[in-house]
């Protein structure tokens, strides 16, 4: 019998795959509709959660030109969002351009601190309040010297904004490459010319609690209650992951609804030398959010985009050492055996969510009615926690959020931790 040639036609087993391959590309994406059952399948402009969207956000996209006539927010279609693992890795996978604006900024921020009416540091470690400012109002050397600033106070604060969705997307993208998730609710604006093939989306993403109740299924009672994620960063698995995000809440609940953030200045500045000496140059495994199919094994399972980084990387506008590990998306150390690891990282996470004095958390609550709260925070030294201490049915919560992506990240060994740069006590 002559032996098998080149082009041989596929076995049975081989197109059985490749059918079911095809089969699942026509599915919904894994994590759409997320939780479960009860969750639609509606995809597209969202005319039916119009009735409850809260009224100052309607007031505000009303006032700013958002056409909300199809409906809001906006779900991807399902022929927009990736299935299958590669092509989600695909998203952004290759160098951009990426310049550091606090780079540039006069290091005492005079333009910006000079014109606020008060500058409010909330605690020791992290988180400042700037009163008086129209973020939409700021030049580019004031928007300069507000990068530095976050870089250097992790998070900043600006209460009693009067902001569009357009100048909140303009601000980001001064700032670097807008985010557009494949997947996320997103505030209607027309196509742009430049946007992703396979990641569409206005760049502009919905924090809306309600509608993720209701639209996915989830549970809202107090004792199934859980924070999105718990304390996590965002976007980690990107090639060049989150910089600064910018999230706006229009309609805020009279009590609750805060947002916690921890320093990973500090949380490193926390470690001893000798665990520090051993995490510098040490890199992880970064893992999406979302999952997806793997092409090569469909019937494998859901899985996750991951990516390699270090986890502790260096700021480039400040020069200080970060802590750069979260316990919702960081899988593993890279070169540790799964115990070594797993003991390592439950420690590092512990030292951002167990040390309050390096956290804070905040109120978003106005002092003006009809005006909007903005926190813009950086996301490469930090962690987050959105608390859900507030009754979505009585009292909602609505924002938006932009997030600008920074460069790939680094470790530089000869950088500092913030104390030792500082001249602070290293005990």
């Amino acid at each position: 019998m002559a032996p098998p040639t080149a082009t041989q036609t596929a076995t049975p087993a081989e197109d059985d795959i490749e059918q079911t391959v095809r089969k699942l590309a026509k599915l919904k994406p894994i994590s759409h509709g997320f939780g479960g059952e009860n969750a639609s399948t509606n995809t597209g402009p969202q005319l039916e959660y119009l009735k409850i969207l809260p009224e100052p956000a309607r007031k505000r996209f009303e006032k700013y030109g958002i056409d909300l006539s199809k409906g809001y927010p906006v779900i991807p279609l399902p022929d927009e969002i990736p299935k299958f693992a590669d092509e989600a890795f695909a998203i952004r996978n290759k160098d951009f351009p990426y310049v550091e604006k606090g780079k540039k900024a006069d290091p005492e921020k005079k333009a910006l601190l000079g014109a606020a009416k008060e500058v409010r540091h909330l605690t020791k470690h992290i988180g400042t309040e700037i009163v008086g400012l129209q973020l939409s109002e700021l030049n580019d050397k004031q928007k300069n010297e507000l990068a530095l600033l976050v870089a250097e106070r992790v998070v900043v604060f600006f209460r009693d904004q009067d902001l569009s969705p357009q100048a909140q997307l303009a601000l980001g993208e001064y700032w670097g490459q807008v985010e557009r998730h494949p997947q996320a609710p997103h505030v209607p604006l027309p196509e742009r010319e430049d946007a992703d093939e396979i990641a569409k989306g206005s760049g502009i993403s919905v924090i809306w609690r309600k509608f993720f109740n209701e639209y996915y299924g989830l549970s809202k009672g107090f004792k199934k209650k859980q924070a999105a994620a718990g304390w996590h960063t965002d976007l980690v698995h990107e090639h060049q992951p989150a910089g600064l995000t910018h999230l706006h809440n229009d309609t805020i609940p009279k009590t609750g609804g805060d947002t916690a953030w921890a320093s990973g200045y500090a949380a490193y500045d926390k470690l001893s030398p000798a665990l520090q000496q051993f995490v510098d140059g040490k890199t992880a495994i970064y893992r999406s959010a979302h999952q997806y199919i793997d092409r090569a094994n469909p019937l494998k399972g859901p899985k996750y985009i991951e990516r390699e980084h270090p986890i502790v990387r260096t700021h480039p506008a400040t020069g200080w050492k970060s802590l750069f590990v979260n316990r919702a998306m960081t899988v593993r150390i890279v070169g540790l055996e799964p115990d070594e690891s797993n003991l390592i990282l439950e420690y590092l996470y512990s030292v951002y969510e167990k040390n309050l004095d390096i956290q804070v958390r905040f109120k978003w609550q106005p002092t003006k009615e009809g005006f909007g709260t903005s926190a813009i925070w950086d996301n490469r030294i930090s962690q987050h926690y959105a608390i859900p201490d507030y009754d979505v049915d009585e009292d909602d919560r609505h924002g938006t959020r932009v997030t600008a992506l920074a460069e790939i990240p680094y470790f530089d060994p000869s950088s500092k931790s913030q104390r030792e740069a500082l001249g602070l006590s290293l005990n």
